[in-house]
């Protein structure tokens, strides 16, 4: 299966070129003679959802031009309908779908695969991703040509190289792996954990490496974003797994995660420090980051604990990289470069809370603060002194609270009615009169068969009620 997927990467059967050139014409308004000097008919590379030609401007500038499959939007439509009604079914009919629920998962992955056809998006992309990439040695990112680029054709710098997984060890021989493999780790390491935004999709056709021995991420069609708060959870995450500290990873996923109802902390927290202990040491060519992320998404589902869809796409980024990261340098850690690269994130994460912005908008918090503290403390002292001053609690169910008061009482006055009961027979029994029953008076029993009744309903409806 994975040889036959990796054929999707760029050996897709290819469209033809009186398509190709209708595509562009239509979608650039001009024909392709007055917009380019030369363009190849034999595209470079074909994909699943578009082709690559290689191109040039006239200026001689070369480029590459990614054109859009026809038709490849309603494929991806019918598709994503197949896979929700099978994503609906698993999360309402099997434990399974609830506790991993695959719906959130496939909105997930749907709005991210939309966003790919997309190439203006596409583009927009490829400029931010360079502009925070822009200081990481060693790590190129093609630039869109803006005019030449619409919704379904792209223009961008031309990358000359290969593809990691074409080269060969005497090929491995010539590039300095180890220097690569740590510029990728920490550029990905900078765009999860730092900016919040990274290349989803770092399959082995994405990341070139150039004619000049650095490496080029390419396809930035497929891109996440990561919340600041979550971002802060990843860091001590990845720290808690490279140190091997298996509680404190197991509670920064409960954080993370969406606790269900039948969620089991015990057995989440021995999981995760089992695995997380497992893991512990080894090398790139032993370890697979992508692979602990499924594993902890699973031992999160099968505890109760939902996992958050940003974990879906990082997961998979994180195994697309995992096999570029080990053709790169086998010996590679990841443990190491994560508690080397710890104290920078950190301290670039402080520095971006201290920005103006945050320090601006945190005076005007602190103003807002001293301006109404006079007249908060004069209405708590008021209200104090008329002995109006009020605690309202809602760490608890009152409703739940006082029926279970209720239920309380109830069985108390039941007991005592049912004490008199007796002890009122218990008197009677000394009182002669002429209706007896086996040889007693008569009100002296009923009494008590009223209290024995009474007394068996009673223990028969708390036995049933506290047993459920």
């Amino acid at each position: 299966y994975l040889k036959a997927l990796t054929r999707l990467q760029d050996d897709v059967e290819p469209v033809s070129f009186a398509v190709i050139e209708e595509t562009v014409e239509r979608e650039l308004g001009v024909r392709i003679s007055d917009a380019f000097s030369f363009f190849d008919h034999v595209p470079l590379a074909s994909a699943s959802l578009g082709q690559v030609h290689r191109a040039a401007m006239r200026d001689g500038r070369p480029v590459a031009v990614k054109v859009q499959r026809p038709d490849i939007r309603q494929v991806i439509d019918d598709d994503m309908t197949a896979l929700a009604d099978i994503a609906a079914f698993l999360d309402k009919r099997t434990e399974w779908g609830r506790k991993f629920g695959f719906t959130e998962m496939l909105d997930e992955f749907r709005q991210s695969l939309l966003r790919e056809l997309d190439y203006r998006i596409e583009a927009q992309n490829l400029v931010t991703l360079g502009a925070n990439l822009a200081e990481v040695e060693l790590i190129d990112v093609p630039q869109p040509i803006e005019d030449f680029t619409s919704a379904r054709v792209l223009t961008m710098d031309f990358v000359g190289g290969r593809k990691i997984t074409s080269i060969g060890p005497l090929g491995l021989m010539e590039i300095d792996g180890p220097a690569l493999a740590d510029a990728l780790f920490r550029a990905y390491l900078k765009q999860i954990l730092e900016d919040g935004f990274f290349h989803a999709d770092p399959h082995p056709g994405n990341v070139f490496i150039t004619d000049e021995g650095r490496l080029a991420l390419l396809d930035l069609g497929m891109v996440a974003r990561v919340q600041p708060g979550t971002q802060d959870d990843l860091i001590r995450l990845l720290l808690a797994v490279s140190e091997g500290r298996g509680d404190e990873a197991a509670e920064v996923a409960m954080q993370i995660g969406e606790k269900r109802v039948v969620f089991e902390e015990g057995r989440f927290r021995r999981d995760v420090g089992v695995l997380v202990a497992e893991h512990q040491g080894l090398s790139m060519e032993q370890l697979d980051a992508g692979s602990i992320v499924a594993e902890l998404t699973r031992i999160s589902g099968e505890c109760g604990l939902r996992p958050a869809p940003e974990l879906t796409m990082l997961g998979k980024a994180l195994l697309n990289l995992d096999e570029v990261a080990r053709t790169l340098n086998p010996d590679f850690d990841p443990n190491a470069a994560i508690q080397e690269q710890a104290a920078r994130l950190l301290r670039n994460r402080m520095l971006k809370s201290a920005s103006p912005g945050n320090l601006f908008s945190a005076a005007l918090d602190a103003k807002e603060f001293a301006e109404k503290l006079p007249g908060r403390v004069n209405k708590v002292m008021d209200a104090l002194a008329e002995g109006q001053l009020t605690l309202n609690v809602q760490g608890i169910d009152e409703d739940h609270l006082m029926k279970g008061v209720q239920k309380v009482a109830n069985r108390i006055t039941t007991g005592v009615i049912l004490a008199a009961l007796i002890v009122g027979a218990a008197m009677l029994m000394r009182v002669e009169t002429e209706q007896q029953i086996f040889g007693y008076p008569a009100l002296a029993i009923v009494c008590f068969l009223a209290a024995a009744v009474g007394g068996a309903a009673l223990l028969i409806t708390i036995f049933l009620s506290d047993r459920r």
